[in-house]
């Protein structure tokens, strides 16, 4: 009797030393991505405990092949190596017991993607798409009665003013001409608000500030700022830079664009960044000095458009691999950037913790900044630095988006593959 209720023991703590593996293990690969990528020519390591094993759903050896070994250290842990030979797709299952299918999952066999890292000061001009609404005011009339027309009609602070009775607008300026040409009738206006259009009727107030017809709003038409170029690639000429959209100062709604350039900048002068008080690159540009490439999309993941060939034939540097985020490490790296001169130059950082990530965000890492001349000349992170590449084992892995406020030498930076998915690379 004694044997057997030793045997059950013995059987029930190995079936919750069994449970609680599994569950560890259900748990990682539930949370894992259900893609995996594996560069052509490359291979990439599973290691999978058991009681869970890895098997192909059909065979595709073409596409990848598989191969596993146990692990000298750990009896339990088989170490599968999956081998890209031809790009496609291929799809595998975790088990349980061999038996029990758990999850799915892809395995995408690419070549590794090719660009040409930046690091240049540009200059960036915005026009958005019609006008922005930054404020809402009462109009006080030509009868000295005060209304709020833009209320009435239900706009908002955020919204985009893009037709009046059926005319594009184009700037702050005509949206003036349209209202003056309406001597006061109701008219027709489309608004964009989160991506949607609405109509909606409005009837303008003669002011008896200036005799001008109003619908008591302020609006914006385009912005301009300094940042950093990430990256082009050369067969495509496709380039994106910031690492984090555009947004109106007042409102804070990421602006759409009508149209917009980049250009090159020439750095002014440099304030350092102090705790409390993040620095800034300022420079100065000219729209018809050294435009470098047209905006066609601002996005809350950078600004992305088509770099100029003239451009291209100047650059000194040359494609570098991108590293794909299961790739990037704590450790020392380096971003390109220019503070001085007009000139990009390469400065020392330390990648000091990654943020696990399956989504897109513009908070993919935390880097700090370990350059003495860096550190002497801006104190850190600028403004004006958002963009600048981030390089590690000589892949290009992200790009500088934020600056800690209480501590200059810190900011944030994003995974790459995030920027190349807002450019449909």
């Amino acid at each position: 009797m004694d044997k057997i209720k030793f045997r059950k023991k013995v059987l029930i703590i190995v079936l919750i030393i069994v449970g609680l593996v599994s569950t560890v293990q259900t748990k990682n690969f539930i949370y894992n991505p259900a893609k995996i990528k594996v560069i052509k020519g490359e291979n990439k390591n599973l290691d999978i405990l058991f009681p869970f094993s890895l098997s192909s759903i059909q065979d595709e050896e073409n596409i990848v092949q598989t191969t596993y070994s146990q692990h000298e250290n750990h009896g339990f842990k088989k170490s599968y190596s999956l081998n890209g030979i031809d790009e496609g797709e291929a799809t595998f299952q975790l088990k349980f017991l061999g038996l029990i299918p758990i999850k799915s999952v892809n395995v995408n066999v690419i070549d590794r993607p090719m660009l040409v890292p930046g690091g240049n000061a540009i200059g960036v001009k915005l026009n958005t798409k019609g006008v922005l609404v930054v404020a809402v005011t009462d109009v006080i009339g030509i009868d000295g009665r005060r209304c709020n027309p833009a209320k009435e009609a239900g706009l908002k602070v955020g919204d985009s003013i893009v037709e009046i009775n059926g005319i594009k607008v184009k700037d702050a300026e005509h949206v003036v001409e349209l209202l003056n040409n309406t001597e006061g009738k109701k008219v027709k206006i489309v608004i964009e608000r989160n991506r949607a259009e609405f109509i909606t009727d409005v009837t303008p107030i003669q002011s008896i500030q200036d005799n001008c017809y109003r619908l008591g709003i302020w609006v914006r038409d385009k912005t301009a700022g300094i940042g950093t170029l990430t990256f082009y690639d050369e067969e495509t000429k496709v380039f994106g830079a910031l690492g984090h959209g555009i947004t109106d100062m007042d409102t804070g709604n990421l602006l759409s664009v009508e149209k917009g350039k980049i250009m090159n900048a020439k750095i002014s002068n440099i304030e350092q960044g102090k705790r409390g008080t993040p620095g800034e690159i300022r420079g100065v540009f000219y729209e018809t000095d050294n435009i470098l490439g047209d905006i066609t999309k601002n996005s809350i993941y950078g600004i992305y458009g088509k770099i100029k060939d003239s451009f291209t034939k100047s650059s000194k540097l040359k494609s570098i691999p991108i590293g794909f985020k299961e790739e990037v490490k704590e450790g020392k790296a380096h971003i390109l950037a220019t503070i001085d001169d007009n000139k990009v130059e390469k400065f020392e950082i330390q990648i000091v913790k990654i943020q696990p990530q399956q989504n897109a965000d513009q908070k993919s890492m935390v880097i700090k900044v370990t350059d003495k001349k860096l550190l002497q000349k801006t104190g850190g992170i600028v403004q004006g630095m958002s963009g600048s590449p981030i390089i590690q084992d000589g892949k290009l892995v992200g790009a500088i988006t934020h600056v800690f406020v209480n501590d200059p030498t810190k900011g944030y930076g994003i995974f790459i593959e995030w920027m190349l998915e807002q450019a449909d690379f």
